[in-house]
């Protein structure tokens, strides 16, 4: 845990008791804040007052006597509109933050020359943040990972010199964190998200810019026209920008050429590193991921050699275009986070001989935006509410059956595979849809992924 030390003696008001919500009140307690924190939720606050943080109704509170404010990233700020205690807190002038602000202060307060690399975009971040926390742990550094990938970012080691830090930023963290300055900010990407809690996609940019515009040394994609004027902003005003690319060659930064990762200086170009076999970092979407991660690694001082040894030992993040097994000339591929159709393109793309899993509860537009890849799909093995619709959709593009449960489509999907002489190809599981009709969530559904193809005869699995 990190005491939240920069409070101590003084109280703070907090709302939003779910895990992180939880953790973030701890963290203050223990760094000596005052705390009134509450939810809405009742067992939420019977589970806080359990652990020994201080609760009471925030409508009944002092509100002058706070010094701050803290918001769970998940209650809404300012779309569709502001919660009750947000209007509270800007009534009484008392400050709005969330748990990365107090990460930032902390550190700024005890170990500011310590390592803080922050990764944002629409797309990408977990498996940045995840393949730049294992490029730092193969070097040998001290490495703490968190954020919204999924570990409270308070929950982590505390600030030191020496200690690295690779925390995700969702746009929700962003907006309630207004002095990030990491050593490292990363923007992949934008395209439209979250526009029901920003309003509109130039608030959502702006926000994102935020993170970038804080840094040392900021690294963005420029595949988007948003992304593409905040790096000439962020540089303009005086920060070093180092730009990447999946899809145009720059004159200075560093840029994907299928699997090659080329870093230009001044229109100088030079090879840095070539991904093909790295089974993790297939695909143009894992080529911009990886020169993201380079150019923070770089800017945090990893060598060349390090960072090499660490892209071609990365395991993949799990349930995101994972190799788990694999039989003869077939991979069998755990993408069960790809929980809608532009989710599911990036693995689609990645393989060219497909045997695929699809379905679950559907999401709106269906598949109809991956037909482009249905060329690439030898059979597909429909699961879930979503298989009749998924079939009409296929219709005589792609050969499909109705498989019903996950086992049984991955037992089909198997056996096809295994007779194909086509060459290699995959069995794939990316559904395109959400588990709910089967499975809790994506990991679930994703852990039973791997079960079933454990118990298929002959299968090495890599995992």
């Amino acid at each position: 845990m990190i005491p939240v030390t920069t409070f101590q003696g003084k109280q703070v008001a907090l709302f939003g008791l779910g895990g992180s919500g939880l953790a973030t009140a701890q963290a203050l307690v223990a760094g000596g804040a005052k705390v009134t924190a509450w939810d809405d939720n009742p067992d939420s606050v019977a589970k806080a007052i359990a652990e020994g943080v201080g609760t009471g109704d925030l409508r009944q509170a002092d509100w002058s006597a706070f010094s701050a404010f803290v918001l769970s990233p998940g209650v809404p700020l300012t779309h569709p509109k502001p919660h009750w205690t947000v209007d509270l807190a800007h009534a009484a002038g008392v400050e709005i933050i969330g748990d990365v602000e107090l990460f930032v202060r902390e550190r700024r307060a005890h170990a500011p020359d310590c390592a803080f690399i922050a990764i944002t975009g629409t797309n990408g971040k977990s498996t940045t943040t995840a393949l730049i926390a294992h490029i730092l742990k193969t070097s040998g550094r001290d490495t703490q990972l968190g954020g919204n990938i999924g570990t409270a970012v308070l929950t982590l080691d505390p600030p030191r010199s020496g200690r690295f830090y690779v925390v995700e930023c969702s746009s929700y963290q962003i907006d309630l964190a207004p002095t990030i300055n990491p050593s490292a900010g990363i923007l992949l990407n934008l395209t439209p998200d979250h526009l029901d809690r920003h309003g509109t996609m130039q608030n959502y940019a702006d926000i994102k810019e935020r993170l970038v515009a804080g840094s040392e040394v900021a690294v963005v994609g420029v595949d988007d026209g948003f992304s593409s004027l905040i790096a000439d902003r962020v540089e303009r005003a005086g920060t070093k920008v180092v730009r990447i690319s999946r899809h145009h060659v720059l004159a200075d930064g560093l840029y994907a050429e299928g699997s090659r990762i080329v870093q230009a200086v001044s229109g100088a170009t030079s090879l840095f590193v070539d991904l093909d076999g790295i089974q993790t970092l297939r695909g143009g979407h894992n080529a911009q991921n990886a020169a993201a991660a380079i150019a923070a690694c770089l800017a945090v001082g990893v060598s060349l050699a390090d960072i090499v040894k660490g892209l071609s030992s990365f395991p993949g993040l799990k349930h995101r275009m994972q190799p788990v097994g694999r039989k003869g000339q077939v991979v069998f591929v755990n993408d069960s986070k790809a929980t809608n159709a532009d989710a599911a393109a990036p693995a689609l793309s990645s393989y060219e001989r497909i045997y695929w899993i699809a379905g679950g509860v559907p999401k709106e537009g269906g598949i109809t935006t991956l037909s482009p890849f249905f060329p690439k799909i030898a059979k597909a093995y429909l699961i879930g509410e979503a298989a009749p619709a998924f079939a009409a959709t296929l219709g005589e593009a792609v050969p499909f059956e109705i498989s019903g449960t996950l086992e049984q489509a991955v037992a089909h999907a198997a056996a096809d595979a295994a007779k194909d002489e086509a060459g290699p190809s995959a069995v794939m599981l990316s559904p395109a849809c959400a588990s709910f009709d089967q499975y809790k969530n994506f990991e679930v559904r994703g852990d039973a992924f791997v079960g079933h193809v454990a118990a298929i005869d002959g299968v090495t699995m890599l995992i």
